[in-house]
């Protein structure tokens, strides 16, 4: 036993010796000193040396465990310190170096059209109002004049919390609660998500829509008309056409779809507008009747005009973006072209 003892004591302080990295030392721990370690099972053999000779033989191994640990440590510690000062040495940063060039970031493309269409709106005296995203059937849907069994809710696709609550489908439902709150003049837009079960090329069942309402005396279609080729033109540029054609929405009467010319081939016709010169982005309309009255504006006394369309249209229509999905992908190769 005295002479295996001798062996495992010379072949650990040997294997000490030659390391020359702590994963190394940490092998050499675990070969002779862990539970299943060459040390280790030799107290497991004292089964086996008569009952007389156990207790110096219990201590030789114990004075053999604590050698070959008092060697590794020193060892291991020696090899712990010089490995922290070269890693040190490799980290050293000389601070009198220029700094390396560093990426600025940039806004999103729905961030810089929002705040571009905000600018061209308060610029005409429009203020910004917002309002819940998870929104009453009252305010999405019956003070716009469509009440629960009207055919235009299947116009949109919505998503339902319950009978009551929606997540709001278009952002008119703040120019309800604005209309309750507040007596004419109104001159109000606002932007926000809105949500609708809808999914493809060019829809998402997430997007951003903008709306603006101004409500005084004497309000005309010429004024609607007026104001959104302002608009364009800021927008696009300053030959921008507007063009206006009879439609239907339950909030205004009478309704417009509303083209512009397209911003590619400034009319001429290509992909974009498909050879017709327009490119639909909005629908308006002067303010039903019946809506001022249900939110407690005299439509003897007063008429308005409102409009509606998604920033994210706007967007691809502007930056030529052929899906919308880019939008919402935060794809680093396409952010960056925003820079």
């Amino acid at each position: 036993m005295k002479e295996k003892m001798d062996n495992i004591k010379n072949a650990a302080l040997e294997m000490i010796e030659k390391a020359t990295t702590s994963h190394e030392l940490v092998d050499v721990r675990v070969k002779y000193l862990g539970k299943s370690g060459e040390i280790s099972l030799l107290m497991r053999d004292m089964a086996n040396v008569p009952k007389e000779e156990r207790p110096n033989m219990g201590k030789m191994v114990n004075e053999l465990r604590n050698a070959v640990e008092s060697v590794l440590n020193e060892k291991t510690a020696k090899i712990e310190q010089e490995e922290k000062l070269a890693r040190l040495k490799a980290e050293e940063i000389d601070v009198t170096l220029p700094s390396g060039a560093k990426e600025l970031g940039t806004l999103h493309p729905l961030t810089l059209i929002t705040r571009e269409l905000i600018d061209i709106f308060t610029s005409m005296g429009f203020s910004v109002a917002e309002g819940p995203e998870i929104e009453s059937d009252l305010y999405n849907f019956q003070l716009l004049n469509v009440p629960k069994d009207h055919p235009a809710r299947d116009m949109q696709d919505t998503f339902y919390v319950n009978d009551n609550i929606v997540l709001r489908t278009q952002t008119s439902a703040v120019q309800a609660r604005i209309m309750q709150k507040q007596q004419p003049p109104i001159r109000i837009i606002s932007p926000g998500k809105v949500y609708r079960s809808d999914d493809d090329a060019s829809h998402s069942p997430i997007f951003n829509q903008f709306e603006g309402l101004a409500i005084d005396k004497h309000i005309t279609m010429g004024d609607l008309q007026g104001c959104l080729q302002t608009f364009a033109e800021k927008l696009f540029s300053k030959d921008t056409k507007v063009r206006l054609r009879p439609s239907y929405f339950p909030f205004t009467e009478p309704s417009v779809e509303v083209d512009v010319t397209c911003s590619m081939c400034h009319g001429k016709g290509c992909r974009v507008c498909k050879g017709t010169g327009w490119v639909e982005i909005l629908g308006a309309g002067i303010v039903n009747p019946a809506v001022l009255d249900m939110c407690g504006i005299d439509s003897s006394v007063y008429s308005g005009f409102a409009f509606g369309f998604g920033i994210d249209r706007i967007a691809m229509i502007k930056y030529g973006i052929p899906n919308i999905k880019l939008l919402y992908e935060n794809d680093v190769r396409f952010l960056k072209q925003f820079n």
